[in-house]
């Protein structure tokens, strides 16, 4: 059977959207977010808030290529783009003084993905 990729409309725009930044940019950082997130729905990233605070310092910029789980806590203030979040995670990020956005968000505020870390 031949792979056909995601089949959501807007997760596809996305890939095609990170691609032609990491060329236009000279940014591999979202060559390899776009090929993250073009993995089958089984093998999707999903990372919990507890291992963000761990890999990650006060301050950092986290991108994950899928989606952010609740389970565990968060207590430094970091900037977390991905696909998707659990309301859990979300107001738990924001509740640490985080933020959560998307990785469109992210890849307007920084096209060269400069000090951004791949959590997966």
């Amino acid at each position: 059977m031949k792979r056909t990729g995601p089949t959501n409309p807007y997760l596809r725009g996305l890939i095609i959207d990170l691609e032609i930044a990491a060329r236009k940019n000279d940014a591999p950082i979202w060559k390899r977010v776009a090929e993250l997130l073009s993995r089958s729905t089984r093998r999707r990233i999903e990372v919990n808030v507890g291992k963000i605070d761990r890999v990650s310092k006060e301050g950092d910029v986290v991108v994950v290529p899928g989606k952010v789980l609740g389970a565990g806590t968060i207590g430094k203030k970091v900037t977390v783009a991905a696909w998707r979040f659990t309301p859990a995670a979300k107001q738990k990020i924001e509740a640490a003084g985080g933020k959560a956005i998307s990785i469109y968000e992210l890849l307007r505020q920084n096209p060269k993905g400069s000090g951004v870390v791949i959590v997966a």
